[in-house]
């Protein structure tokens, strides 16, 4: 008998952290980390810098996602695009 198939990492999102990684990201979006720090830096993608570290919300990471990074309401591209 086969195995099920199980989803994709990119197809999984634990509901138990209210906080999604940059590898995460980055293997969501198939691109490199280096990209994601560089997205957040220019304020593409939405985060929080706490001194070295970024902090992005699963909800607002969805959030981005599922709009293509547009900001709510004004139907254009984010700034910096």
């Amino acid at each position: 008998m086969p195995e099920p198939i199980q989803p994709s990492p990119v197809d999984v999102i634990p509901s138990e952290s209210g906080r999604i990684s940059v590898p995460e990201i980055a293997q969501r979006l198939r691109i490199g980390r280096l990209a994601v720090y560089s997205m957040l830096e220019q304020g593409i993608l939405p985060g929080v810098r706490l001194g070295r570290r970024w902090i992005v919300t699963r909800h607002a990471y969805l959030t981005w996602e599922a709009t293509c990074g547009l900001h709510a309401g004004s139907g254009g591209p984010v700034q910096g695009q």
